[in-house]
């Protein structure tokens, strides 16, 4: 699936995302998700989501 176009994300699949923190590395996180944060339909490195029992900090 390609993770750059939004309508192929949907909420409550289980996806791999790389968190913010983690980019360096490219460790991947496997979740659930539970928002879609980027408006655009396509965005070249990926839509932003928020995935379950993650919250933001700060």
């Amino acid at each position: 699936m390609d993770g750059t176009i939004r309508k192929n994300i949907k909420v409550g699949i289980k996806v791999l995302v790389v968190q913010k923190q983690d980019q360096r590395s490219g460790k991947l996180t496997e979740g659930v998700v539970q928002r879609i944060l980027t408006n655009s339909q396509v965005h070249h490195r990926g839509i932003k989501v928020m995935l379950e029992g993650y919250c933001r900090k700060g």
